[in-house]
């Protein structure tokens, strides 16, 4: 539809323009369909398209590439002519992220002896503990004779004071054992002081967090090494964005970006590009990038669908309004205008394109004056005079 508005208007700046009686001799028309403007032919006839009839077109005397238009045409059909210069663009990229826990803020719990967890404070993921809150009680054997062994060696240094044997040393090793079992400092010297273990060792939060994972119920047996489960610290968090092969170099590594979230509108965070995969994901082009993100007031969560607004790295260009450039999926030609009312087109290597504007790689030069509107209707004036498109009939 778009076509054949911009025909049909070239089509009538050129009847409009030229209602002056011509003597020319026949070689100076050609017949043309107003609906397919490539169908050109000396004689008069019907489109082999449409079969619609041939209509009557004055030849111009410009040269194949030119076309000359009065100020009346020029004045209808919006054209205006700008100098060519350099100007600052960016290639703005916009990736969607997935939001998940930054695994270097979180830290596993695990147990350091064979036991049965006789209790849990917290039993959903989701819930929040702060640093040094309790966490599991367990009744283990193993940390019950550590304890024991502890308590009698300073029972022994009380009562034989002056014994050629070293306690010293003992009870430090003791201590030591039970810090590799996790028990806490604190834990030890309220051990020592009381001189009455407890059958249930209790163990604390190493982190302020969520709980993200819990992989055991209470009275489950744990055995030495078992994962109870995870806190997450959410005060940083990960964006996780897959992005194609071609487009990594645009979001370099340490690349600061832009955030938004569709979840919470008008929110926005900045980030830096903490880790690009250096494999691609199998059977795919596509590579996997974080961002690292802070999130202090907690508003974010795992699992949101974030924005990733990459930042343009901003070059200098010959640029054209997108408008200015003619495409057709095998060639992209401008309007230049070689002299007062005369117009020549020229094919051009495009760039990227950024705010409505085309950067120009080869085929112009600074300083030209460019049809920078109303190239469309210019181009449509073109093919009903010339017949011109790379394909013509005789």
């Amino acid at each position: 539809m778009k076509k054949l508005i911009i025909i049909m208007a070239g089509l009538f700046l050129l009847i409009a323009c030229n209602h002056s009686k011509d003597d020319s001799s026949p070689k100076d028309y050609y017949y043309t369909c107003s609906m397919h403007p490539q169908i050109v032919d000396n004689h008069p006839g019907r489109c082999p398209i449409c079969h619609m009839d041939l209509i009557k077109v004055k030849r111009t005397q410009s040269a194949p590439d030119e076309i000359s238009l009065n100020e009346e045409q020029i004045r209808l059909g919006n054209i205006i002519v700008d100098t060519l210069s350099v100007s600052a663009m960016g290639n703005r990229q916009i990736l969607t992220a997935m939001l998940a826990a930054d695994e270097s803020k979180t830290k596993a719990v695990a147990t350091r002896s064979n036991g049965r967890l006789d209790r849990l404070y917290h039993k959903t993921t989701g819930a929040y503990i702060q640093r040094g809150q309790p966490v599991y009680s367990i009744y283990s054997e193993e940390l019950n004779s550590a304890k024991q062994e502890l308590i009698t060696l300073v029972q022994k240094r009380k009562a034989l004071d002056n014994s050629i044997i070293n306690f010293d040393q003992l009870i430090d090793a003791a201590k030591q054992q039970l810090i590799l079992s996790g028990i806490s400092n604190t834990q030890i010297e309220s051990l020592v002081q009381n001189g009455n273990p407890s059958g249930l060792t209790t163990f604390y939060s190493p982190v302020t967090g969520y709980i993200t994972e819990l992989n055991v119920m209470e009275g489950d047996y744990a055995s030495e090494g078992t994962t109870l489960m995870r806190i997450a610290d959410l005060s940083h968090l990960w964006a996780e964005v897959q992005v194609y092969a071609s487009q990594v170099a645009q979001l370099p590594e340490n690349a600061v970006v832009d955030l938004e979230f569709p979840d919470l509108p008008g929110m926005k965070v900045r980030g830096r590009v903490s880790f690009i995969s250096p494999e691609l994901i199998p059977d795919s082009r596509i590579v996997l990038a974080r961002v690292s993100i802070h999130n202090p007031e907690g508003k974010l969560r795992p699992g949101m669908v974030a924005y990733v607004i990459a930042r343009p790295q901003v070059s200098n260009h010959l640029t054209l309004p997108v408008d200015a450039v003619i495409r057709d999926g095998r060639h992209n030609r401008v309007w230049l205008q070689t002299r007062p009312g005369t117009f020549k087109w020229r094919e051009v290597e495009t760039g990227a394109e950024s705010d409505h504007r085309i950067a120009i790689v080869s085929g112009l030069e600074e300083g030209e004056k460019v049809v920078t509107s109303g190239a469309y209707l210019l181009n449509s004036e073109y093919l009903l005079k010339k017949g011109y498109t790379g394909e013509h009939r005789h």
